[in-house]
């Protein structure tokens, strides 16, 4: 199948995938989409507890998540945790919002995997049909989690630490950029959600980073 522009191809357990720019993974072989750490609601959060932060997040994580269920063939959705931020998350816009987008998307499987802040927001409500399930989840050869792990039989696929990379130029330039990182016997994915932040993770042996800049994912030297 053709690639599309901007992505970067990987091979991981044997299976041929995509790494997409707006943070996600895409299994063409099982017709599944991996995104992570979602964090829906998160801005309404900080402005409950009287932070002035802008809004907007929601419909466009949204949106994003539409167009790639629309450029893709995708079967399966798969949320590798942290889905919503917090209690404080479920406002009746956001829940208007979800239940919007699941209707667009009726046809299509949705599984979350539970992460941290899932424990603490409460799971989606039962209305959106998701499968709920605990880490690790099987499918194919991919073992589904929140948390970066090992598995004794399946290549991890995993989210929650946000990572990033840094670019270092000439002098002190230097640039932070979102990324997916593959270690021995796991991948971890980039978050998905808009107001996420980032972590910086070093260069170690056997890591290797895919940096994410505009609309270009590119495998970067060493690992």
């Amino acid at each position: 199948m053709p690639v599309i522009r901007g992505t970067c191809e990987a091979r991981w357990a044997g299976q041929h995938l995509l790494l997409l720019p707006e943070r996600a993974l895409y299994w063409p072989g099982g017709g599944v989409l991996f995104v992570a750490d979602l964090h829906l609601g998160k801005a309404a959060t900080f402005r409950a507890l009287g932070q002035p932060v802008p809004g907007g997040t929601t419909a466009e994580n949204l949106s994003r998540l539409a167009v790639l269920l629309a450029r893709h063939a995708v079967r399966r959705l798969v949320l590798l945790g942290d889905f919503l931020h917090a209690a404080q998350a479920r406002t009746p816009a956001l829940m208007a919002a979800l239940d919007a987008w699941r209707e667009r998307h009726a046809d299509l499987a949705c599984t979350l995997v539970r992460g941290n802040h899932d424990s603490r927001a409460g799971d989606p409500p039962a209305a959106l049909g998701f499968d709920i399930v605990e880490e690790p989840w099987l499918i194919g050869p991919f073992a589904c989690c929140h948390h970066p792990q090992r598995h004794a039989t399946h290549f991890v696929l995993a989210g929650h630490l946000h990572p990033a990379c840094s670019l270092h130029g000439r002098g002190r330039d230097s640039v932070r950029l979102p990324c997916f990182v593959q270690e021995e016997g796991q991948a971890i994915l980039p978050a998905f959600g808009e107001f996420t932040g980032g972590l910086y993770m070093e260069p170690l042996p056997g890591r290797r980073f895919y940096g994410i800049g505009g609309d270009t994912v590119w495998a970067l030297p060493g690992g």
